[in-house]
């Protein structure tokens, strides 16, 4: 009797991006509040790279999504969070700095992967980089040797392309740049080495936005 029963598959959301995806799972993070919210219903793939920029994102995605046999994949959306490293300033970081004209077609070639492994535009939501908090990570950068290497100005600019980006692609955004400062939550960014990574209260919000997204 028993071996008639099917194999339940559950849909994947995916979660693609730096290392505030890759930590997302830890304690509290907005990646173990949205398993949690979408338990028996998708299972949540944390697919976060610490350190990564849209570029080195773009070129690894093929070898994490299987664009080659689309129905095997059983995506039912995907969130593409890159920013936070690429607006680091050239002259200051120039291994993560991707200019933002590029960041915005590499947003843009990563949906038009994505459609190939069969996920269609409104199923890819863009998450753009979240506010800094300078005077902070200013501290973390002293104590490393280095000068300030990011700007919430320029991270604003990245967040507008993000956004831009979203709109030509048909898929949908979730402005953290601006909704995080609306709501007076850049104060509490966590500051070293969990730049841009959220308090809880910030995480519960991103979830509960990511999802009516």
């Amino acid at each position: 009797m028993m071996s008639n029963l099917k194999t339940v598959i559950w849909p994947k959301v995916i979660l693609f991006g730096d290392s505030i995806t890759q930590f997302s799972f830890q304690a509290n993070g907005w990646g173990a509040e949205l398993a949690h919210k979408l338990a028996r219903k998708c299972d949540v793939v944390n697919r976060g790279l610490s350190g990564y920029n849209s570029r080195w994102g773009k070129i690894l995605l093929p070898r994490i999504i299987n664009t080659q046999n689309s129905a095997d994949n059983n995506i039912a959306a995907v969130t593409v969070f890159f920013g936070a490293n690429d607006s680091a300033l050239k002259d200051e970081n120039p291994q993560q700095h991707v200019p933002v004209q590029e960041y915005s077609e590499n947003l843009k070639e990563i949906t038009r992967l994505l459609a190939s492994a069969g996920v269609s535009a409104d199923r890819v939501i863009f998450i753009t980089p979240p506010p800094l908090h300078e005077a902070a990570w200013e501290k973390e950068c002293i104590l490393k040797g280095c000068s300030l290497n990011r700007h919430n100005s320029v991270a604003g600019l990245y967040a507008q392309a993000c956004v831009h980006a979203a709109g030509q692609c048909g898929s949908d955004v979730l402005d953290l740049w601006t909704l995080m400062q609306k709501d007076g939550q850049v104060g509490r960014l966590l500051s070293g080495s969990n730049l841009g990574h959220f308090p809880h209260s910030q995480s519960r919000c991103n979830v509960t936005l990511v999802v009516k997204a």
